[in-house]
């Protein structure tokens, strides 16, 4: 049957059966004839069941290794439970306290005495560990964010009409030793900014839909954040260009190694950071 068809039993998005066939959950024949994708109602109803299954909030990992055989559905069943369990009380903690500061109509954060509702408060702090964990890691979330790939975007575009009268025909691109081994029209000071375009357009979402797979805890807070990354890399890059034009600078290499180690020190912590919090 088409993909069509399968949207019409599975009442799911073409994007999600894509999505789950590109993780190699579901692997449809291939027509020899048109190449079109063939799915049979053995697909259908795994499909279905991947989405079921998702709804409990089982990541993509857990389902591909039930797939292969890996674990079982009943031991997948009880890491959630685990998980579940422990969100509940979380959520039910919170709830009990948001009752008894509902009780007093006079409280306001002016007068919010915290020790009131938290005798133990160090203890506390303790149990909500989790939290103050992902607090610490706000660069994280801010470096991923929208805005910070716009704001590098418009920078790069920015440097390039500033600098577009001033330059030479041509510029360089690829240096081996310090010296230039490649240079390009001026023109192609432009192709900056447009990368960064094209990295989050279309690298980003391949980059999301790959991550799920391998990391599926945070991965698009990955994705976002690797795209910026490369974005600054290729503001680096640009600025370096033209600093190398005008003899203020020599090495490439030294810039990139720079900006390699900050942020692959600073992903791994943000992201250590985040799984412990779970």
């Amino acid at each position: 049957m088409t993909i069509k068809e399968v949207e019409e039993k599975t009442g799911l998005a073409r994007s999600n059966i894509r999505f789950y066939e590109k993780e190699k959950l579901i692997q449809p024949t291939r027509n020899t004839g048109n190449g079109y994708r063939e799915y049979s109602e053995e697909d259908v109803e795994t499909i279905k069941k991947i989405a079921y299954l998702r709804t409990l909030g089982i990541p993509i990992e857990a389902i591909h290794r039930l797939i292969l055989g890996e674990i079982s559905l009943h031991e997948t069943l009880c890491i959630q439970m685990e998980k579940l369990d422990e969100q509940m009380a979380d959520l039910e903690q919170a709830k009990v306290i948001c009752g008894k500061m509902l009780q007093d109509e006079t409280v306001s954060f002016d007068n919010l005495d915290v020790g009131a509702y938290v005798p133990e408060v160090k203890a506390y702090w303790q149990s909500n560990s989790k939290i103050f964990r992902l607090d610490s890691v706000g660069f994280l979330y801010m470096w991923s964010g929208s805005l910070t790939w716009g704001i590098l975007t418009a920078v790069v575009l920015a440097i390039a009409l500033l600098v577009w009268p001033k330059l030479p025909d041509k510029i360089p691109v690829q240096w081996s030793d310090g010296e230039v081994s490649r240079a390009v029209s001026r023109i192609f000071i432009f192709v900056y900014p447009l990368a960064c375009g094209i990295i989050r357009f279309l690298f980003r979402p391949l980059w999301q839909n790959n991550l799920r797979m391998y990391v599926w805890f945070h991965s698009d807070l990955v994705a976002d954040y690797l795209a910026n990354f490369f974005c600054f890399v290729i503001l680096s890059v640009e600025i370096f260009s033209v600093l190398y034009i005008y003899g203020i600078v020599k090495y490439v290499q030294t810039l990139l190694a720079i900006d390699c180690a900050v942020f692959a020190v600073l992903l791994a912590l943000g992201m250590y950071k985040l799984r412990n919090k779970r």
